[in-house]
């Protein structure tokens, strides 16, 4: 029997000893500072002499240091309270400031009430999961999923689901974002779940047209996945006017207008704003626009079909997707009424993108394409068309896209004073050479592009390869401009000339439109805590070899 015993104790010993064993020797060190717990490692090796004695007293000793150290794990392990567990009933029931705020990860359960008020984003989006799973929800925001968060959450922990109760979701089941659409791998990721991409500078002005696949991407949401065949536009008709729900064939039976409209994000060129101050939002380099052929059904004509006309008094054509967030809250927009109801305007429903059925990441099957206008205001995946009196009550509409005083912070911001962004200024950026590239002395092509809002041409762009000591002007390239009616960017180009004994290159781009706007030359004094409208000269500092 002692056999029996030596060998159950002893064989085990080394499992209970060593040294990764972590769990049971911070017990030990906790439960115990006497110098006798810790793991003796005796020789087996005796002279023939007293060596079956000495066998005896080793193995004594082993089986002594083998209880005390199942003792104290023993003793720990009781210390240390089994988790409580809850029903998912029990969760749901505590879905308010009065019962308690609760909420789960994978099978934990955390008590998180005190923790609403904290919440980063507002007690309001935290409120979104209360009594339920969060994996649904940092799907949507992935920035939750983070060691440091789940560290933070930990401390609000206070048992474990019933493992009869089915398990929560797993981030990869309850993926809004599983059914996104493939993306071309030349494209730049600023942000995955949402989609947020652009081209790579060397790609984006190859051509006048930027390619489909290439094409920089804005999502704020998940992707829908729409069929074309049961799509339907819902218009809200005019008072006295008729409401209309259109197929996508029915769109198609409006006259068809095609344009050429260049794109831009209100956030493009951001990463410069960074380098000054941090600002909230995509960290955009200057690849956030690209220019297209569009193809649609001009707004015009469908409104007019639905009984709208211009008024005396201010009105809005407000705009809502069928991409929206686990609360069903779409994304949404508007544009005053008289530019949508301005021919001139050229403001489409567009269902063609340089001749192809819009891509899925661009709007399938049918958007909104407003000329001129930040590309915030351009809807995608269009679920509904009203005209309203005041403007769109969408977030990023009221909350977003405006630009403030360098002065503003989170602390003194008011979205309410500020008007919403609709036309951009004047804009240009250097695509090649790009900053940081070695070049050699002898003549060096600088290519670009220049473009500026609400249909003022560019009339001009100047490039400075020392610094803006001196300037010379590039050659436009593209579509001519019509006046008030230039959608479209200008591709430029300036051939320079570079001595051998140069060592490096400042270049310098600036445009100027037909209303003689130009660019500022700083950052620092346009710096705004969004970080949008970012249209300093753009810098590229270059190497050059002989």
């Amino acid at each position: 029997m002692l056999l029996r015993l030596y060998r159950s104790v002893v064989v085990r010993l080394p499992q209970a000893i060593r040294v990764k064993s972590t769990p049971l020797r911070l017990c030990i060190q906790a439960c115990s500072t006497n110098d006798s717990l810790k793991p003796q490692h005796p020789s087996l090796t005796f002279s023939d002499d007293n060596s079956r004695t000495r066998r005896w007293k080793v193995m004594g000793t082993l089986l002594g240091l083998g209880a005390v150290l199942v003792y104290h794990e023993q003793r720990c392990r009781a210390s240390q309270e089994s988790p409580r567990m809850y029903s998912k009933e029990d969760v749901r029931s505590h879905n308010n400031p009065k019962t308690g705020v609760w909420v789960t990860l994978g099978s934990e359960v955390f008590d998180v009430t005190k923790f609403v008020d904290l919440h980063p984003g507002g007690p309001s989006k935290l409120m979104l999961a209360a009594g339920g799973p969060l994996e649904p929800f940092w799907a949507l925001y992935a920035v939750h999923n983070q060691p440091h968060v789940r560290e933070l959450l930990a401390e609000y922990k206070i048992g474990e689901l019933n493992p009869e109760d089915s398990m929560s979701p797993s981030l990869e089941a309850s993926d809004p974002y599983a059914d996104d659409p493939i993306r071309h791998p030349a494209l730049r990721i600023n942000s995955q779940r949402p989609f947020n991409a652009e081209p790579p500078p060397e790609l984006l002005t190859e051509g006048y047209i930027t390619p489909n696949p290439i094409f920089f991407t804005r999502n704020h949401l998940p992707v829908p996945n729409l069929d074309p065949h049961t799509y339907r536009l819902h218009v809200v008709g005019a008072p006295g006017g008729q409401s209309l729900s259109l197929s996508l064939d029915d769109l198609h039976k409006f006259p068809k207008h095609e344009v050429t409209v260049t794109l831009q994000c209100a956030g493009n060129r951001r990463s410069e704003m960074s380098k000054v101050k941090e600002v909230k939002g995509l960290e955009w380099r200057t690849g956030a626009i690209s220019t297209a052929r569009w193809a649609g059904a001009r707004l015009c004509d469908v409104l007019a079909q639905a009984g709208h006309r211009l008024c005396d008094s201010e009105a809005h054509v407000c705009f809502e997707g069928l991409d929206s967030d686990p609360t069903g809250t779409a994304y949404g927009a508007s544009i005053p009424l008289a530019r949508a109801m301005d021919p001139e305007a050229e403001v489409l429903l567009a269902y063609e993108m340089n001749g192809q059925p819009l891509p899925r990441d661009h709007g399938f099957p049918v958007r909104v394409v407003v000329p001129g206008v930040v590309g915030a205001r351009h809807v995608k995946w269009l679920g509904r068309v009203s005209v309203e009196s005041e403007e769109s009550y969408s977030h990023w509409q009221r909350r977003d896209y405006k630009g403030f005083s360098p002065s503003v912070d989170w602390d003194t911001v008011n979205f309410d004073l500020a008007p919403s962004i609709q036309e951009l200024p004047i804009q240009s950026a250097i695509t090649q050479p790009q900053d940081g590239a070695i070049v050699e002395s002898g003549e060096v092509t600088i290519k670009g592009y220049a473009w500026s809002g609400g249909g003022r041409a560019v009339i001009r762009v100047d490039v400075s390869v020392d610094g803006g000591l001196t300037w010379q002007e590039a050659e436009l390239e593209g579509e001519e401009q019509r006046p008030r009616k230039a959608w479209a960017w200008r591709i430029w180009q300036l051939k320079a000339q570079v001595p051998a004994e140069q060592k490096e290159l400042n270049i310098i781009c600036k445009a100027v439109d037909d209303s003689y706007n130009v660019q500022p030359d700083t950052v620092a004094p346009i710096w705004n805590l969004r970080g949008v409208l970012s249209n300093a000269w753009h810098r590229v500092h270059v190497q050059v070899v002989p």
